[in-house]
Formats: C-alpha cells, structure tokens, sequence
C-alpha cells in the first residue's frame, strides 16, 4: 500500500469514528444522558387510558308540602287562608268580566272575615257604598283587642247581570250564602251570640272606570 493510500485510508477511519462518537453523543442526549444498561426493551406505542368518568348525584332540594289551611275555631285564628287572586277575566268591561269581579269581590270580604285583613277588599269599592263600608268596618271592629272571627265564609253561588254597553252603571242580582259568624275573645270564649248563617240575595251597582270595576252601591233584595 502506497503512502497516498494509507493516509487516505486512515483519514477515512477518523472521520468514520468523529462520525460514529457523534452520533452516540446525540443519541445519548436523546435519551436523558446515559444509556440503559442490559437488553434494549421493544419499542411500544404509549395509548393514553381512557379517564373513567365518575356519575355525581345532583343534589335536589325536596318539595316542601303547601301549607295546610285550617279555619279559624274555638281555640285559635284560622291559618294559611289562600288570597283570593283577581282573574284577569274580572278586569274586562263586559258582561263576564262584570259576573268576574263581583265573585272576587265576595271571596275577598269573606278573606276578610277570616284575617282581619281589609287593605285588599277597600279599594274595590267606592266609599258611598254605605253596605261596603258597614261590613268593612263590622270585620274590623270583630278583630279588635285580640279578638278573631270563626265561621262567616261567603259564596256567591249566582250572579245574574243586565248588562248594558250603553250605560255607565250596571246591575246584577248576586245569591250569596254566609256561614254563621263567630266573634271569639283571646281566651276563646265568644264575645257575643253567634250570628246565624245567612242565603240572601243582593242587588249589586258597578261602574267601570279607569280600566277596573268598582262596586258603587249594594244592597239586600227583600
């Protein structure tokens, strides 16, 4: 072998080992400095495991019951009275809307009677209707000085309008039933004798104005 040859030859064994040492160097950085000892393991694919999903219960408050309506009696005031809600049909000028508003305007003096409580039923009337105004002011005098009413629930079972469009005052025939009427004192005796239970009818006056009807005057038919 020629000089040439064998500095060539040896040129090409340094420059394959610079190679070989490079690429050990690299792959050893590759893989975090050193190189595991003992067998090289398979290569396996990494599959992430699916997150097992966990189902919480949601919490739910549970209904509470309605509270239970107990009349008024011997022993104490009524209880969780329902409020009479106005229908939206007792807002309407008409011959329904009239028959509407004289229902709800009995539920709320028989609302009234068993509460104590007048804010509502006042303004559903005018302050002329002396027979408004009496059995407004006979609640509130019933429930005075710690006293309650018992009994004294009203229903209209009928009421029969001539309504007139052309008019401003309409009239109905209204049939009303009260139970009797008892004024208890705060030891539950009566203040008075009951008052008996009544099935009466009524000849009720009403105007409709500002968008609402007021009952104008009322009085019993003989």
């Amino acid at each position: 072998m020629s000089r040439h040859s064998f500095a060539s030859f040896s040129c090409v064994r340094v420059r394959t080992a610079v190679l070989t040492l490079t690429a050990a160097l690299l792959l050893s950085s590759c893989q975090g400095g050193s190189a595991p000892s003992g067998p090289p393991s398979e290569t396996s694919s990494t599959t992430a495991s699916p997150t097992a999903s966990v189902s919480v219960p949601t919490a739910s408050a549970t209904p509470s019951a309605p509270p239970v309506y107990k009349p008024a009696d011997a022993k104490g005031k009524a209880e969780n009275v329902p409020v009479p809600v106005m229908p939206e049909l007792a807002k309407e000028n008409s011959e329904a809307g009239l028959e509407a508003f004289i229902g709800y305007w009995y539920a709320q003096l028989s609302y009234s009677y068993e509460t104590g409580q007048t804010e509502q039923l006042t303004p559903l009337s005018r302050s002329t209707c002396a027979l408004c105004t009496s059995l407004r002011k006979g609640v509130e005098s019933g429930w005075q000085e710690g006293r309650w009413i018992a009994g004294a629930t009203i229903r209209s079972t009928s009421v029969e309008a001539d309504f007139d469009p052309t008019v401003s005052t309409q009239v109905a025939a209204v049939q009303v039933i009260q139970e009797p009427i008892e004024i208890r004192t705060p030891d539950g005796s009566l203040y008075q004798e009951p008052t008996a239970a009544t099935n009466s009818a009524s000849r009720a006056a009403l105007t409709f104005e500002d968008q609402r009807w007021l009952l104008i005057d009322l009085g019993l038919l003989r």
